[in-house]
């Protein structure tokens, strides 16, 4: 019989999903989860079996807790199309520019670092970028349909053009603390809209 774990999964997931945001998937070592999280690595190894399965469980738990509080924003509940689209990206500053390590957006790193781009990552990375398309497409088709946004593209046009402007965002805040030329990219992409 298997012993029950005497950690908190959740915990041990956002240290290390934490870890991997900040140092990346390469440049993250086994003693740096061990110290992180608390455990042996043993412990670590029975439980996740292997760094990279570990990474992925992190990329999963980032797509459960943070990127779902991006598509909460975007949920169709009423209010103004073009000022949820608006307040997401501004949001997004200012989460980046407070946050001292410049962090970003950890499926936009996952997606740009090739050493943890292996096994199932790539697919739960575009899953979190499909996701976000999905959303904003439905809020997009709801801004044309009110007449508050252009109705002149397919919504699923409108809202790759979106996610493009808006990731970008994400990596421009990890370079700068000018946030007024953030600021006209906020205004410049939803002025298109």
């Amino acid at each position: 019989m298997a012993r029950p774990r005497e950690f908190d999964d959740s915990a041990v997931l956002d240290a290390a999903m934490e870890l991997f945001w900040e140092k990346g998937y390469e440049a993250t070592t086994t003693q740096d989860l061990c110290d992180r999280t608390g455990l042996g690595r043993g412990s670590l190894y029975n439980a996740y079996g292997s760094k990279h399965a570990l990474y992925e469980d992190s990329i999963k738990r980032y797509a459960a807790t943070r990127a779902a509080l991006q598509l909460d924003e975007l949920a169709p509940n009423g209010g103004s199309a073009r000022q949820r689209l608006r307040d997401l990206m501004i949001s997004m500053i200012d989460l980046d520019l407070k946050d001292p390590g410049r962090r970003g957006c950890l499926a936009l790193n996952a997606a740009t670092e090739v050493a943890g781009r292996t096994g199932d990552v790539g697919g739960l990375v575009a899953r979190q970028f499909q996701d976000l398309e999905g959303a904003l497409a439905v809020l997009i088709s709801i801004g044309q349909s009110t007449g508050e946004l252009r109705a002149d593209r397919p919504p699923l046009q409108v809202a790759r053009m979106f996610q493009s402007a808006y990731y970008g965002l994400r990596v421009l805040a990890k370079v700068t603390d000018d946030r007024q030329a953030l600021l006209d990219v906020v205004d410049g992409t939803v002025d298109a809209l």
